[in-house]
């Protein structure tokens, strides 16, 4: 019941081990490096974020989830099978820590082909056609189900995998659909943590503001990251993904 975006291939979505060297530089002399303990706040420790704490934390909560959720999400899975034709799911290629690319999933919103379709819709584009965050109000290849599932974020549950298999946490920064190298400078920071869920982004106005300032809420969180933050931001999700604030 799980397919893969056209040119994505299943052998490309395994992590990157290595980047260029110059790449490679670019990235470590723009990354944050974070060296204060969560626990005992003494230099050298790592950092909330990066604690093996916050992986078996975010594993467990993920599983959870998922069992409390089945029911939920196999009646989604046949609801998208039966409207449209195409895979339930997709797995789409995301940036995430330290650049690395990985395999994201998330439940199908649009038609089979809307990757092939790209290209003659850029200069619909919300954030510009040049943008490199690509967002259509009124998208067309949207389905009917499709706008339901995106308007209630349930399309990004099938990211509760992705926190099991380690590529993601519950909160931190969304991975991006475009690589490491087309970031800026300024934003490469925001690669210096594991990608998340939900956070500051979604409950601070999500799909409402550009990409520079989604990198500024990144970053504040990367400067502010804290257990209790976390469990700030993940009691605050359900109501603004219920409310539909900022969703499009």
């Amino acid at each position: 019941m799980t397919g893969h975006e056209k040119g994505v291939p299943l052998k490309n979505l395994r992590r990157d081990q290595r980047l260029d060297p110059e790449h490679r530089i670019r990235m470590d002399a723009a990354i944050h490096m974070q060296g204060r303990g969560w626990m005992s706040g003494r230099d050298g420790g790592r950092p909330w974020t990066l604690s093996r704490t916050n992986r078996v934390v975010a594993c467990i909560g993920a599983l959870a989830i998922l069992l409390l959720i089945s029911p939920l999400m196999l009646g989604l899975a046949l609801a998208i099978k039966f409207s449209s034709k195409g895979p339930v799911m997709f797995v789409q290629k995301r940036t995430g820590y330290r650049g690395r690319s990985f395999g994201m999933y998330k439940f199908r919103t649009m038609v089979a082909n809307a990757e092939e379709l790209k290209e003659s819709l850029r200069h619909l584009n919300k954030h510009g056609a040049d943008a490199i965050d690509f967002k259509i109000d009124k998208d067309p290849r949207i389905t009917g189900i499709g706008g339901f599932l995106r308007r209630s974020s349930l399309d990004e549950l099938p990211n509760l995998f992705n926190v099991v298999a380690g590529d993601m946490r519950l909160v931190g920064p969304r991975p991006t659909s475009f690589n490491a190298y087309r970031y800026k400078d300024n934003h490469l920071a925001r690669l210096s943590i594991y990608p998340g869920m939900t956070g500051l982004w979604q409950i601070s106005g999500r799909s409402n503001i550009d990409f520079d300032q989604r990198v500024e809420l990144d970053l504040s969180y990367i400067a502010e990251q804290s257990l209790l933050l976390d469990l700030k931001i993940l009691l605050k999700t359900p109501f603004k993904v219920f409310s539909g604030h900022g969703a499009s």
